[in-house]
């Protein structure tokens, strides 16, 4: 009866207290010897608790107890830790089916495993399992991080050895105790080096396992999916975005925010973690379980969140809602609590973060402007080369298009400035029409901003530290776009530092065509009998020869690049450009008109440096007229000088 109590109680996890007073009334109903009975029942009790605490306890020491890779063997049965709702960390059993030599790659072996228990037999393996703490015997033995593919719930998990979770980079080599950890792992390389994400990996499982498991011959395993979870993100932008995340093995979660409590920072083995990618009035973040925790160092996952190495991304307590149970993905759903750290490393087999102060983020204020009004909209997001552009663009999506007032064939202008530490700040401004493509038009938006800060990210100069970015958004409610249709000159000869009068005809969209006058004066050095070419424009025209210099990596650093992103011209502009037939040279980010051949010939017999080029024109002026629309083609006038 007291073993039936003892299982019982463990089972549940009844807290300390309610399993003490259990015990001493059931003592005084069948034992008459008193005093021997509750010596054996307190020995008992402190056994239990003991045992109940034991993952809890190692995570508050130096070193949690493992049990290497070369002792597990097939039959073992072990327990694993894991939050199905609330804070309460449950138990259920695993049992070791086996063992998968090189699985992941060389010496990178998988430990195969069988979940036992209600709960994990009715909801299978959870996206946001990943990283659950394995036991057996007491002794940690990696973490869940492994299962087969969608539509199966059959129960089977893949567990990432601790030695291979242990041994990613610390930052703190002298640490002895991280020292003789990664000894029980050497000679594997693999694990301290960043996964290559390119598609969510998959993993085929031998045949000879597929049948012990009682699966298909063609069975494979995959990562444990982590909730990715949005806050304040509408649906239609969940839609435009869901696919960039896909190849990562995110699943797109409801959840929200918590707000911050006294013990988000206690976090023990099996409790839920969130990695912060945007937090303010829209919010994004990845969970999974905590595997152990050593010292300050928190390990989580079990493989890897997005394969970048050494990260810089903030660490916050996880708070698990429910278990949402699915025959095609069960998942977690979770809120973001406090923030508690830093994720520092993003590895093959393992995240790894540190208790303490959080990175810092890159504010983000968009404001949008339409006919009912204006609105303000403040987030904060990580600073990554490869997902800043992403979240920016995603956050100018959600932020425009998910507005009362916002409707399909407006007209977008485009403006703000992106703050960079030690440089001048980037300039934005545009216009955006509507097309008839079945696209949301905010979608040209967000894809400008999105290209911008990839082109300021990918710099092969250095990395950028944006202090802020200011957005601000208008929405006009027509389609205000107008195509050049021809040009002419009111003269068809001039002389120098002679008045020309340039008429542009435009057809506005669905409208009328409107003639535009841009005078133009002919430079007085202008050469006799020459004849000048004169390009009436968009935008596009003439910012796409410089672009593909920049392109191909002839700039000198990133302030020529910021001053040729500034240099721009915008598509709201009319322009009219007087070339002549003089060659220029583009170094770096400047323009050389009228190069002399003595300099050209040195540069051809060198054969043009990497940062320069050649034009078989100069410009010899260059008008615009700011037009409240969008202009779109280009044509060629051409004037002799007499």
């Amino acid at each position: 009866m007291i073993g039936a109590l003892l299982i019982e109680n463990l089972d549940r996890q009844t807290p300390r207290s309610a399993l003490v007073n259990n015990m001493l009334s059931l003592s005084l109903k069948t034992s008459s010897s008193k005093h021997l009975f509750r010596r054996l029942l307190f020995a008992l009790v402190a056994l239990t608790v003991g045992v109940i605490v034991a993952p809890a306890a190692r995570a508050a020491g130096d070193q949690p107890q493992i049990l290497p890779l070369d002792q597990v063997k097939p039959g073992m049965k072990g327990l694993a830790y894991t939050i199905f709702a609330g804070d309460k960390i449950e138990p259920f059993d695993v049992e070791v089916i086996g063992i998968l030599p090189n699985l992941m790659g060389p010496k990178q072996s998988i430990i195969l495993v069988q979940l036992h228990g209600d709960k994990a037999e009715h909801t299978g393996v959870v996206a946001g399992m990943s990283g659950s703490p394995v036991y057996i015997d007491g002794k940690l033995v990696g973490a869940l991080s492994l299962k087969f593919g969608v539509f199966v719930k059959e129960p089977l998990a893949g567990v990432t050895p601790i030695e291979d979770i242990l041994s990613i980079p610390t930052g703190d080599p002298s640490n002895p105790k991280t020292l003789s950890v990664r000894s029980a792992a050497a000679g594997n390389p693999e694990a301290a080096s960043p996964a290559s994400v390119t598609d969510r990996p998959h993993y085929p499982l031998p045949s000879k396992w597929a049948q012990a498991a009682g699966t298909s011959g063609d069975a494979y395993l995959e990562p444990i999916a982590s909730p990715l979870v949005f806050s304040g993100v509408a649906p239609a932008t969940l839609r435009q975005y869901s696919g960039e995340w896909a190849p990562y093995g995110m699943v797109a979660a409801a959840g929200g925010t918590a707000p911050p409590a006294s013990d988000d920072a206690k976090i023990v083995p099996g409790d839920m973690v969130s990695m912060l990618l945007v937090q303010g009035d829209i919010s994004m973040s990845a969970a999974c379980t905590v595997t152990a925790v050593t010292e300050d160092r928190v390990y989580a996952c079990g493989h890897p969140l997005f394969g970048l190495g050494a990260s810089d991304m903030p660490l916050a307590r996880g708070r698990t809602l429910t278990t949402l149970a699915s025959d095609f993905n069960s998942t977690k759903i979770v809120n973001a609590g406090g923030v508690i750290g830093t994720l520092t490393e993003d590895r093959l087999t393992a995240v790894m973060g540190r208790i303490g102060p959080a990175p810092q983020m890159i504010p983000v204020d968009l404001t949008v402007v339409t006919p009912a009004g204006e609105k303000q909209f403040h987030s904060e997001m990580i600073s990554n080369p490869k997902l800043t552009p992403l979240l920016m663009g995603l956050v100018a999506f959600n932020g425009l298009t998910q507005n009362t007032a916002y409707g399909e064939g407006s007209t977008m202008k485009l403006s703000g400035n992106i703050d960079i530490d030690g440089h001048s700040p980037v300039s934005l401004e545009d216009m955006y029409a509507p097309t008839d493509q079945f696209v949301p038009d905010g979608t040209f938006v967000a894809s400008s901003v999105q290209t911008t800060f990839t082109r300021i990210f990918s710099n092969p100069y250095e990395m950028p530290k944006v202090n802020k970015v200011s957005l601000r958004v208008e929405s006009i409610p027509d389609r205000r776009i107008a195509s050049i249709l021809n040009a002419w000159s009111d003269v068809s000869e001039a002389q120098p530092g002679d008045p020309v009068t340039i008429k542009v005809l435009l057809r506005p969209y669905r409208g009328a065509p409107v003639i535009r006058d841009v005078p133009i004066t002919i430079p007085a050095q202008a050469t006799r009998g020459s004849t000048l070419r004169v390009q009436v424009s968009d935008a596009d025209s003439l910012n796409r020869i410089p672009n593909l210099v920049a392109a191909q990596g002839r700039l000198g650093g990133l302030d020529q690049l910021i001053s040729l992103l500034n240099r721009e011209r915008r598509n709201n502009q009319l322009y009219v450009t007087l070339l002549k037939p003089t060659p220029t040279l583009l170094v770096e980010d400047k323009e050389l008109p009228d190069a002399p051949l003595s300099q050209i010939n040195v540069l051809d017999q060198k054969r043009l440096p990497g940062n320069s080029a050649l034009l078989r024109e100069s410009t010899a002026g260059e008008w615009s007229v700011r037009m409240d629309q969008i202009i779109s083609g280009s044509t060629s006038v051409f004037i002799k000088i007499k």
